[in-house]
C-alpha cells in the first residue's frame, strides 16, 4: 500500500509542474511586468521611474526564465522571475500580494476556517440527503413519483445559484426576518450568519446530487445479484440498503472523495454574496483588483487539491473494493 501511494504521488509531481509552468506563461503572456506595475500603481498616476522601483521591490526586475547576466548556471536559473515567484509554490509558499504586500499564506490560513463552516456541513448533509433521496426514487422507478422527482431535479439544476442566493436573502432574511441578510462574527456568533449560506448550498446541490446517485442505483438494480436477492424472498428495503447501497459506493466515492479537498477553496458566490471572509471571497477580490499573485496561488492550490483528490480517490478504491487491492 505504501509503494502505491509513493508511486501515485510521484506520478502527481510532473503533473503539477506542467500546471505550474502553463500558469506563468498565461499569466506573464497576458500581462508583463510593467502591466502589473501599471495595475498597482494605477496607470494614470505610474511613470516610468516608478514602474521600475515598485518591480524591483517586487522582484519584478529580473528576467522571465534566464538570467544571462549572472556567472553561474545556478544563479543564471535561480535569479530568474520564474524561479522565484513560481517554484516556491511547490512548498507551498505563496508570496506576498501585489496590491498590498500582504502575506498570501497567512491570508489563506485565515480564510480556511470560514470556508470550511459552509462548504462542510453542505456537503455532508447534502450527500446524505441526496443517497437517502434517491435510493427512495429508484424504488418507485417507473413511477409518477420517479417522474416528479426526475422533473424537480432537473428544474432544480436548471435555476442558477445566483437565484437562490437573492431569493433565500429577500425571503427568509428580509421577509421573514429569521437570519440575517449578510455579515460575519467570530466564535459561536457566526452560526447566525451559516445558516442562510448552509441552506441555499443544499437547496442549489440536492438536485444534481439526487439525479446522479439514482442513476448509480438503478444501474446496480438491474443486475444479476439483485435480482437473486429479491428472488430469494428479501424485500426492497434489505436489497436497496445491504446489497444495491454497498455495491453503489465505488462509483459514488469517486464523485464524493474527489470533492472533499475542494471544501477548502469555498463557493465563490455564496462567500461574496453573504459576506463571508472565506477563500472564495478572497479570489473574488484578487479578480476584481487584478492582483495576479493572488489569482496564481488560488489557481495553483486547486490544482493541488485537484490532484489530491484523485490520489484519494485511488486509495480508497484500494480500501473498498479488494478486487483492485489484490490487483
Amino acid at each position: 500500500m505504501i509503494a502505491y501511494i509513493i508511486r501515485r504521488v510521484a506520478y502527481a509531481v510532473p503533473i503539477l509542474l506542467g500546471v505550474n509552468l502553463l500558469l506563468f506563461l498565461l499569466f506573464f503572456w497576458v500581462n508583463s511586468p510593467d502591466d502589473l506595475a501599471k495595475t498597482a500603481l494605477g496607470e494614470k498616476f505610474s511613470n516610468k521611474e516608478q514602474i521600475e522601483i515598485w518591480k524591483q521591490e517586487h522582484g519584478y526586475n529580473l528576467p522571465l526564465f534566464f538570467n544571462a547576466r549572472e556567472g553561474s548556471l545556478k544563479l543564471m536559473l535561480t535569479q530568474t522571475i520564474f524561479w522565484q515567484k513560481s517554484m516556491p509554490l511547490f512548498w507551498f509558499n505563496f508570496g506576498k500580494s501585489d496590491m498590498d504586500d500582504s502575506s498570501i499564506t497567512g491570508e489563506i490560513w485565515k480564510r480556511i476556517p470560514p470556508s470550511l463552516c459552509i462548504t462542510a456541513p453542505t456537503f455532508f448533509f447534502s450527500l446524505a440527503f441526496t443517497i437517502f433521496a434517491a435510493m427512495i426514487v429508484a424504488f418507485y422507478r417507473g413511477t409518477y413519483v420517479d417522474l416528479w422527482a426526475l422533473l424537480l431535479c432537473v428544474l432544480m439544476m436548471s435555476i442558477s445559484q445566483l437565484f437562490y442566493i437573492i431569493g433565500g436573502q429577500f425571503v427568509i432574511a428580509k421577509w421573514m426576518m429569521l437570519t440575517p441578510v449578510s455579515g460575519w462574527d467570530t466564535g459561536i456568533y457566526s452560526i447566525k450568519f451559516l445558516i442562510l449560506p448552509i441552506i441555499v448550498g443544499l437547496i442549489s446541490a440536492i438536485g444534481g446530487g439526487i439525479r446522479y446517485n439514482r442513476t448509480i442505483f438503478l444501474e446496480e438494480i438491474g443486475k444479476d445479484y439483485v435480482r437473486t436477492a429479491r428472488a430469494k424472498g428479501l424485500g426492497e428495503g434489505t436489497v436497496l440498503y445491504k446489497h444495491a447501497l454497498k455495491n453503489a459506493m465505488l462509483p459514488i466515492l469517486t464523485s464524493v472523495v474527489v470533492s472533499i479537498p475542494f471544501l477548502i477553496m469555498g463557493s465563490l458566490l455564496i462567500e461574496n454574496f453573504f459576506g463571508i471572509p472565506g477563500l472564495g471571497s478572497y479570489t473574488i477580490d484578487a479578480i476584481t483588483k487584478q492582483d495576479f499573485s493572488v489569482i496564481r496561488a488560488m489557481v495553483f492550490l486547486g490544482s493541488v487539491l485537484y490532484v489530491s483528490g484523485l490520489i484519494m480517490v485511488d486509495i480508497s478504491y484500494t480500501l473498498v473494493d479488494p478486487r483492485i487491492r489484490f490487483e
